[in-house]
């Protein structure tokens, strides 16, 4: 998991210990300011339910396309839990990873051409974290 922490005035003898304590159990970061904690809320806390849309619409065009749903579950599950592990591991950017699994003109390109099209999923994601990030304020107020 990943635990983001806020504590401005905390000594670095401090800060030490508590990330030591925060990556025995995973990923472990600070941010400056209770602001970044909404940003940080809206990305990582709200993330899972982003993954999980990704695995659904995978599963339900998969469906569309003929596939059993049986199929169509362990097709997409297996696809996002096997790119999460990759890009867990792999030092790697997103986009780098992204392009390479990317054959010009083939079909994983023709399917990046319908969702990185303007205001598609791009536009749709910023839109998101925002909202995510505006309602969390929101909430903190």
């Amino acid at each position: 998991g990943m635990t983001v922490a806020c504590a401005p005035g905390l000594a670095d003898a401090q800060r030490a210990l508590c990330t030591r304590l925060l990556e025995a159990v995973g990923e472990a970061a600070w941010v400056e300011n209770e602001e970044e904690v909404d940003a940080v809320t809206a990305v990582s806390g709200s993330g899972p339910g982003y993954v999980f849309l990704v695995a659904e619409l995978l599963e339900k065009g998969a469906v569309e396309q003929g596939l059993s749903p049986e199929l169509a579950r362990i097709l997409a599950r297996q696809t996002v839990a096997g790119a999460g592990a990759l890009l867990a591991r792999d030092p790697q950017d997103a986009a780098d990873l992204r392009r390479q699994v990317t054959s010009p003109g083939g079909t994983t390109q023709a399917a990046l051409d319908v969702l990185m099209a303007p205001d598609a999923l791009p536009d749709a994601f910023s839109r998101a974290i925002a909202a995510a990030r505006a309602r969390a304020a929101e909430l903190a107020s």
